[in-house]
């Protein structure tokens, strides 16, 4: 059996997951911890990883490399975000050390909307994962979407991010489903009823008014009530996806490469399938560990 070389972790807001990897990036062992950055106390994460994190891996004498949210105000230190255009190499020179053979992979930013910067934790690694994978990514012209909470849509050219704008779209459906008129505990599995979302989503504008009808059309059209969370997803997804590419100078009709979650990705291919947009889809898991090795080795070497 191969010997770990690497600890890799992604931690995140709510979860810590973490690999150990080989010398060749290859999975050794895998595991997550309920250690995300929104739990821990100021200057505690130093502690949590040198006390828990390491001894589950025996990986005590490891380098590591760090992504996500534990680079932000809330986790280990700040890491200043890398500007975009950035590519793998402009990353990897970017990487901060925060105690000897530990370093964090710092955010991105991005020129945003109405004056204001986007930005991003976590999701820079997955992409600079996928463009590791296969050289030919990083050739053209290329769009990339990451659902989520804060979904991110990027524009790559010729291997550089160029820029990116965020969507509140999974947040927004959690809070419309707890706190709102449109609140339920119904899971969200009605094919017909995400599909007659996505139809009334339409190009994606007039979002405050589109987002009544999954009221109206409960108490007004004799729709199951327990329906409403499947129809609201297809709302906000199919605005989202109609809508958010126009923000990046986009015509709608470029091929988008969906990159997380199968689940929540099988849901913007239905999206996509709908408008006619070309797309294929890559697991964030994967992407997240290939750009977790992927850096470490080119900011080893830099």
């Amino acid at each position: 059996m191969a010997e770990a070389a690497l600890l890799a972790c992604d931690w995140g807001t709510t979860t810590l997951r973490a690999w150990t990897l080989d010398a060749d990036g290859g999975v050794i062992d895998h595991r997550e911890f309920d250690v995300g950055v929104s739990r821990l106390a100021p200057g505690e994460a130093a502690e949590r990883f040198r006390d828990t994190v390491r001894p589950a891996f025996g990986a005590e004498t490891l380098p590591a490399i760090l992504c996500g949210m534990i680079g932000s105000n809330l986790g280990w230190t700040v890491a200043p975000y890398a500007d975009c255009p950035a590519g793998l190499d402009d990353l990897a020179r970017c990487l901060m050390a925060v105690e000897p053979g530990v370093r964090i992979i710092p955010g991105m930013r991005s020129v945003g909307l109405a004056g204001a910067p986007d930005v991003m934790r976590g999701e820079e690694t997955q992409l600079m994962g996928w463009l590791a994978a296969d050289p030919a990514r990083r050739r053209g012209r290329r769009v990339i979407c990451h659902p989520g909470t804060h979904a991110k849509w990027m524009l790559l050219e010729n291997g550089r991010l160029v820029r990116f704008v965020t969507a509140m779209t999974g947040e927004l459906f959690a809070v419309l489903g707890r706190h709102s008129v449109l609140k339920s505990d119904a899971p969200a599995g009605d094919e017909a009823a995400f599909a007659e979302g996505l139809a009334a989503a339409g190009d994606g504008d007039a979002l405050a008014a589109r987002l009544f009808t999954a009221r109206s059309r409960v108490v007004g059209g004799r729709k199951p009530a327990e329906s409403t969370p499947s129809y609201l997803s297809g709302l906000l997804i199919g605005a989202e996806v109609a809508a958010t590419p126009r923000l990046l100078g986009l015509v709608g009709d470029e091929p988008v490469t969906l990159l997380g979650d199968a689940a929540l990705c099988a849901l913007y291919e239905t999206a996509l399938t709908r408008r006619g947009i070309p797309h294929e889809t890559f697991d964030g898991e994967a992407a997240a560990v290939a750009g977790l090795y992927a850096l470490h080795q080119l900011g080893r070497a830099s």
